[in-house]
């Protein structure tokens, strides 16, 4: 078995795998109660979907009888300093770093299922299943099981070699594989850097996150109206956010330096895509999640937070011409944060809009323009 769990490192190495980590199922027992309350409390908001069937998250064996361990896997990100740029006056966006290039879920999980293959060359006849951030699986929980970091403040799994930037990836099997290594100890201490610097204060004490708050909720899973107290605490993130991965101590010493067009892309640019250029654009990229509808209604209240004249014509532009009512709601908003007499010529227009929601936020705006 010793020599099984080294092919599989050795494989996984291979893949890119910086971590990894293996563990015996038995219910997560001592999570229920956590999750449970987490979801009376509404802290899943409007992701119906982690709240279905939540007994397969506490034990997948649930989800297949023949289960008996997890291997756990770490796959690096690279962490990206932030340019050096005046976003207002250059009107730039931010997207996560973990968003660059080709979509994680395609990537991580291609090489996590390869050394699943691996297993079951080595193991004629053995199971596995591959997840990565899909279906109703524990991730955290499961990698913390195995080893390979521990339970961080900022809810993520963190690694004092390779700080949180990493994405997780789980292979379940009927091979049987006891954790190898002693328990990850915490190593977050007094620090309360992720808790205390996250602008819309999503994180509370406890491991706690409250979605509804959260920067990459709004900007990702939130399909409606971003509530209007929270757009201007958003800033310039039009995908995800990366606040409390920079933030941590264990992250110092990761970032490197990217361009500013791939990580800050012009948000006048972004806001004038078309549905078949953002098909183009993000076709393989984690960014087409939030579908154009919703980028291009971050994309609007982040030009509204830069405060800059220069966002007034398209946002104008884009109440006169966008098919899209959540869209030219947002940008009535943003044309309201920026004011002056040209915003406010093209809000009295969008007072005539054919959208209940757009005329309600131009009304707004001019109140206080």
């Amino acid at each position: 078995m010793d020599l099984l769990r080294e092919t599989l490192t050795s494989a996984a190495h291979e893949q890119g795998f910086v971590l990894v980590g293996f563990a015996r199922l038995n219910p997560l027992s001592e999570h229920e109660a956590f999750y449970r309350r987490w979801l009376a409390d509404g802290g899943n908001a409007s992701m119906t979907y982690l709240a279905k069937d939540p007994e397969l998250r506490f034990d997948p064996r649930r989800l297949d009888a023949r289960y008996k361990s997890v291997v756990s896997l770490g796959y690096p990100y690279a962490a990206r300093a932030t340019p050096t740029v005046d976003w207002r006056a250059e009107m730039r966006g931010r997207i996560a770093a973990y968003a660059l290039g080709r979509d994680y879920h395609d990537v991580v999980k291609k090489r996590a299922r390869a050394v699943g293959d691996v297993l079951r060359r080595l193991r004629p006849g053995s199971t596995t299943r591959t997840y990565v951030d899909t279906g109703p699986v524990f991730e955290r929980e499961w990698a913390s099981a195995s080893r390979i970091g521990w339970f961080g403040k900022n809810t993520m799994i963190l690694n004092r070699e390779h700080g949180s930037y990493f994405f997780l990836a789980e292979i379940f099997t009927d091979v049987e594989f006891d954790a190898t290594a002693e328990p990850y100890r915490d190593h977050c201490g007094t620090c309360r850097r992720c808790l205390d610097l996250c602008p819309t204060g999503a994180l509370a004490d406890g491991y706690v996150m409250r979605s509804e708050l959260c920067i990459s909720y709004q900007t990702i899973e939130n399909r409606g109206a971003i509530p209007r107290d929270l757009r201007p605490k958003l800033g310039n993130w039009i995908f995800g956010c990366d606040i409390c991965n920079d933030v941590c101590p264990w992250n110092d010493d990761h970032a490197s330096d990217h361009s500013a067009g791939d990580l800050m892309p012009r948000l006048p640019e972004m806001l004038a895509l078309s549905e078949e250029e953002f098909g183009r654009r993000f076709t393989v990229s984690a960014v087409k999640r939030a579908k154009r509808r919703g980028l291009l209604r971050n994309v609007a209240v982040a030009l509204g937070n830069t405060r800059n004249p220069d966002a007034v014509a398209p946002l104008a532009h884009s109440i006169e011409a966008e098919t899209e009512p959540l869209i030219r709601s947002h940008a009535a908003w943003a044309l309201g944060e920026i004011g002056g007499s040209a915003a406010r010529r093209a809000l009295e227009r969008a007072l005539h809009d054919r959208d209940t929601a757009v005329r309600r936020e131009a009304a707004a705006a001019l109140e206080t323009n």
